[in-house]
């Protein structure tokens, strides 16, 4: 299952900006770089112009952008990387309703993930992303 658009993290400016300022947890297989974003790097929409418009909201802020990394080191084989990619992909949707918004998040894949199925990739999400308190944190 693909994640909806709004949900991908797709320009390598999005990559490094979570590389350099992100929070890394580490796991077994995966590694999880999490960047909360400010309020005031939220893109901020025209300027309400007639007394009906709400005008913008301090506390919204963009639902959470996701990103894997997975390089050749993980595996020569592009089919390997692709099925790894689609369980992670799975294992992610499965999650996102939990997601707080406001999020960014990379997921680096090490090379042991090769023998990995669908179920380690969500128990260990699940326990990287606590640890990052991003799924029952205290922002």
């Amino acid at each position: 299952m693909a994640l909806p658009k709004a949900n991908r993290l797709r320009q390598r400016e999005d990559f490094n900006r979570v590389y350099r300022k992100g929070d890394r947890r580490r796991g077994r297989h995966l590694t999880l770089v999490a960047l909360k974003q400010a309020v005031r790097d939220c893109p901020q929409p025209p300027k309400a112009a007639s007394a009906t418009q709400k005008p913008f909201d301090l506390n919204h802020l963009p639902p959470t952008r996701i990103g894997v990394s997975i390089s050749q080191k993980v595996s020569k084989r592009a089919v390997v990387r692709n099925c790894i990619k689609r369980q992670i992909h799975a294992a992610l949707y499965k999650l996102l309703p939990a997601f707080p918004s406001g999020w960014s998040l990379v997921i680096v894949v090490h090379p042991s993930a090769v023998q990995c199925d669908y179920i380690q990739f969500l128990r260990e999400l699940e326990q990287l992303l606590m640890d990052a308190e991003v799924l029952n944190g205290h922002s």
